[in-house]
């Protein structure tokens, strides 16, 4: 077995549903799969004093799983006010309809097409529910509606799919950009460093112990990756295809779609940069 403080993050293990902090409870969606890991994580938000809590990606249009959301707020004596949406895709938001039917509640998406309401999240904005407080944070890049939200009495972010408990995550390319997701990358950093961030609860996959840690990671991880597409290319690797086939040949071939996609992305930052 591998020690989990020593891997990147620090991983606190199983993903299960249940509490997650003190005020951050983890639904998880039935989904597993070689992109979602374990399935989605739907977060159930509230303070402990509160019968008010907030929902962030209710995840795949599940009926079972929008319910089991529901009967969970209940059985901690909350009622869902508000639901969020991290980004657009279908494993965080398909469902987000049919629980804004079965909630009553308005959703709220920086993408105007994902909302049930008139309010959408503006970078900065703080949310405030039953007592509870959340900051909006921009981190596109993974696509461009990508958002993630600041827990600051937890110390935590909510990171949908810009920073994943295992593994890493995938630059949607056209719509996600590489230059945009460094970006956010940093701009997480700087919640670690100056805001005492210390958990992430990702979007799939365990809460991670050590923000810090984990965004370092996938700095170095994105730097080593472009890294050996710019070589690639010098070495006579001109499409996507090729380049994926040589730079991940060590990764599961089932991924190599996702791959491609990065690789597009990191390819336009290249040639955007003129390093090819």
């Amino acid at each position: 077995m591998s020690d989990a403080a020593a891997l990147p993050g620090q991983p606190r293990g199983a993903v299960t549903s249940g509490p997650a902090t003190a005020r951050a409870v983890n639904v998880l969606a039935p989904n597993p799969s070689a992109m979602t890991l374990d399935g989605t994580n739907t977060w159930l938000l509230s303070e402990p004093d509160s019968d008010l809590a907030v929902v962030v990606d209710p995840g795949p249009l599940d009926e079972g799983h929008l319910r089991r959301v529901v009967d969970t707020a209940e059985s901690l004596g909350k009622r869902v006010a508000l639901t969020l949406l991290t980004h657009g895709h279908p494993d965080h938001a398909e469902g987000a309809g049919r629980f804004a039917e079965l909630t009553g509640t308005a959703v709220r998406a920086l993408d105007p097409a994902l909302r049930l309401g008139d309010e959408g999240l503006a970078a900065g904005r703080a949310i405030e529910v039953g007592g509870l407080v959340l900051r909006v944070v921009p981190t596109p890049g993974h696509t461009a509606d990508s958002l993630s939200f600041h827990l600051p009495a937890d110390r935590a972010v909510l990171t949908g799919d810009t920073i994943l408990g295992r593994g890493t995550t995938m630059v949607a390319h056209p719509d996600g950009r590489l230059g945009d997701y460094l970006d956010s990358l940093r701009r997480l950093r700087s919640l670690t460093v100056d805001d005492g961030v210390h958990t992430v609860l990702p979007g799939h996959g365990p809460v991670l112990e050590d923000a810090q840690g984990a965004v370092e990671f996938y700095l170095a991880h994105r730097a080593s990756r472009l890294a050996q597409v710019e070589t690639a290319v010098e070495d006579g690797y001109r499409t996507a295809p090729e380049v994926v086939a040589h730079v991940y040949a060590d990764v599961d071939r089932s991924l190599w779609p996702a791959a491609e996609l990065s690789v597009r992305a990191q390819l336009e930052y290249l040639s955007e940069h003129g390093l090819i």
